[in-house]
């Protein structure tokens, strides 16, 4: 089913992100973590991209076996990082093949070692221009992109990072994915910025929950820069070891996904780190045991 049908039957979409795993143990690891949470009925999942070779043939195997043996509809994160158009083409040529009919397109970040990106000869330069071609050669696939409530790490002017934004919609972007954040004013702002620059597409809320201390540097780091409130990191603080701060971690996230059901955001996209437990216990102090009756 494409995402952006998943978008009008089910108000808020609940979905979930997995990342190819490294090792064979991990992997085992991992499809444990999704059986885990299949019984949540997510509306779909998605699986990140990394720029090197391997990583990207792992993300490929994943999402054919995901496929193939759930149920589950799929999307996968399609990078301009690291590969020409026939090699872009050839990818999404195999996902139409095997049924695979949602990407989410990003730019991409450098590979390990780069600072900036260098656009790969007879290759993509933003992310918009691999969503113009997806749509071109492949439109029955349904396509989404990323957005940045608190702003693009490479992009200091907030009114250009709209304008690009736009431009990725203009394109024929279905939907956009936010990056994560703990501060949801920070979401709404944006949305209602999307709006005044005549963005109508749904825009998903990305969540996720802290779990430790050096997890939440590591996340400030990774998340374009995502801004940690003086009231978590006081929370963080007073909890002290791992264990409590996975409390409140879980007791946060919570919160802010109940206020965006209350305020009616299209979509909440969990990113799962692979680890099933946190997601679980959100639900749980949601008092639900799936997707649908949070939009009850």
């Amino acid at each position: 089913m494409l995402v952006k049908d998943i978008l009008e039957k089910h108000n808020p979409s609940l979905s979930f992100e997995f990342f190819p795993p490294k090792t064979e143990e991990s992997w085992e690891r991992l499809f444990d973590s999704v059986a885990d949470l299949v019984p949540l009925k997510p509306t779909y999942v998605s699986v990140t991209y990394g720029a090197g070779g391997s990583t990207r043939d792992h993300t490929h195997n994943l999402i054919v076996r995901i496929q193939k043996e759930t149920e589950l509809t799929v999307v996968s994160h399609l990078t301009c990082v690291g590969s020409s158009r026939d090699e872009i083409y050839n990818i999404l040529q195999k996902y139409n093949e095997n049924g695979i009919e949602n990407i989410l397109a990003l730019r991409g970040d450098p590979p390990k070692g780069q600072t900036d990106f260098v656009r790969q000869e007879n290759g993509f330069e933003y992310a918009a221009d691999l969503v113009s071609f997806i749509k071109k050669n492949f439109p029955n696939m349904c396509v989404g992109v990323a957005g940045f409530p608190e702003g693009h790490p490479q992009t200091q002017n907030r009114l250009k990072e709209i304008d690009y934004l736009k431009a990725k919609v203009d394109c024929g972007a279905d939907y956009i994915v936010a990056q994560l954040f703990f501060d949801n004013r920070d979401f709404y702002d944006y949305c209602e910025r999307c709006e005044l620059a005549g963005i109508t597409v749904p825009i998903i809320a990305g969540i996720m929950p802290i779990t430790t201390k050096h997890g939440m540097i590591r996340m400030a780091e990774l998340a374009a820069g995502a801004r940690v409130p003086a009231r978590l990191l006081r929370a963080v603080e007073r909890a002290g070891d791992d264990d409590y701060i996975a409390k409140v971690g879980v007791h946060w996230a919570t919160e802010q996904v109940r206020d965006l059901i209350d305020n009616k955001v299209r979509g909440i996209h969990f990113y799962t780190l692979n680890n099933s437990l946190e997601t679980l216990k959100i639900y749980e102090s949601l008092g639900v045991k799936d997707s649908r009756q949070l939009g009850a």
